[in-house]
């Protein structure tokens, strides 16, 4: 039994996961490492090749990994867990017209989970992933941290997990860039790693075209929503859409419509097959309220607290004064912000640390 104790290795077979291995073994921990296929490629139905983090040659890289290192390694089979909670929230969240996270609800509501309890099975004290985010104790509260790599900082999907998940969970990469982790994936041999394409769509729409999938999903789908109006604030009609599901918040390429300006998806109403257009200056809101919440560095917030508050992944932030609204936050921002949308996940920060954060619910007009 090793001093530092054993910890359970979520491994996807790519550069990260894989030295994240590395470094926990030469750290002295007991590593035992567990691949978790979450879909199939012969359900998703699209048209590229398999790819990314479930494809079988994914899985037999995170296995001869293992087998190099010396330590046992495991698959686990989650595509019914991960179907009927991600991909079901996935399709409902495009027919209510809002816009999901996937990302954000697979690493609280099924990784973490499924993580937690093989661990348990296994006897191991801990789990770890090869995110780029940094973790402590504070105040008796875990808390998160932006990675050391801006460029790969992922503590945006992490919002959603408990103090019992964090106690439990380690980074390796905290310390790292992601330049670091490469050169060192050379320096270990490991050439192959170094030079392998990264993923960044959403693992069970491979071809990155989440319209095409969800034709497939829903049955006679396109019938259903076809012909729906394209209107502008006042009510007035503009023209013919194809679909409300089939668009976002900020969206302006592939509209198909020509008014003598440039316009942009400033809302979506599914109950009347509507979506409303506008110039880019209306797309910028001030107000948004917040639900489903989850506090990472605080038990509780006070009313009127001021945090860097990001709407979508690639957002830089915006300062934002938050109070609360019942059990839901309404958060002012300081400046204008662009492309609020539904669905998406606000994220708050008080300089690196995050703070929490939860569901945008809806714009305030």
């Amino acid at each position: 039994m090793s001093k530092k104790g054993k910890v359970l290795l979520a491994m996807s077979g790519g550069i990260d996961s894989s030295i994240a291995a590395l470094l926990l073994h030469e750290q002295g921990y007991e590593v035992v490492g567990i691949t978790m296929k979450t879909w199939d490629y012969a359900s998703s139905g699209g048209s590229t090749k398999e790819t990314g983090c479930c494809s079988l040659d994914s899985i037999n890289d995170a296995r001869m990994l293992a087998v190099n290192l010396g330590f046992p390694h495991f698959i686990l089979d989650i595509r019914t867990e991960f179907g009927n909670y991600i991909i079901d929230n996935f399709v409902e969240e495009y027919l209510a017209g809002r816009t999901p996270n996937p990302c954000v609800l697979c690493n609280t509501h099924i990784k973490w989970e499924a993580l937690l309890k093989r661990a348990d099975m296994l006897g191991c004290e801990f789990i770890a992933t090869g995110h780029y985010a940094r973790i402590r104790e504070e105040n008796n509260r875990y808390v998160i941290s932006r990675g050391l790599d801006t460029t790969k900082d992922q503590s945006y999907v992490l919002w959603g997990l408990t103090q019992e998940s964090l106690k439990r969970t380690l980074f390796p990469l905290q310390n790292f860039t992601k330049k670091e982790i490469k050169q060192m994936a050379i320096e270990n041999g490991y050439h192959d790693l170094a030079s392998k394409s990264e993923s960044y769509e959403i693992c069970f729409v491979p071809d990155n075209d989440y319209r095409g999938f969800l034709k497939r999903k829903v049955e006679g789908l396109e019938e259903r929503v076809d012909g729906g109006n394209f209107v502008d604030r006042t009510g007035k009609i503009l023209g013919q859409h194809k679909g409300y599901p089939f668009y976002t918040i900020g969206q302006r390429k592939g509209l198909v419509i020509a008014v003598g300006e440039p316009l942009h998806v400033l809302e979506i109403d599914a109950a009347t097959n509507t979506v409303v257009l506008g110039s880019k200056q209306e797309l910028e809101q001030q107000e948004m309220t917040v639900g489903k919440m989850n506090l990472i560095k605080y038990a509780s917030l006070p009313d009127n607290y001021e945090a860097l508050t990001k709407i979508r992944y690639k957002d830089p932030g915006t300062i934002a004064s938050i109070s609360h609204a019942g059990d839901k936050l309404k958060v002012l921002f300081h400046s204008p912000v662009s492309a609020i949308a539904p669905g998406q996940s606000a994220v708050f920060y008080e300089g690196d640390d995050l703070v929490g954060g939860g569901i945008i619910e809806r714009k305030v007009f």
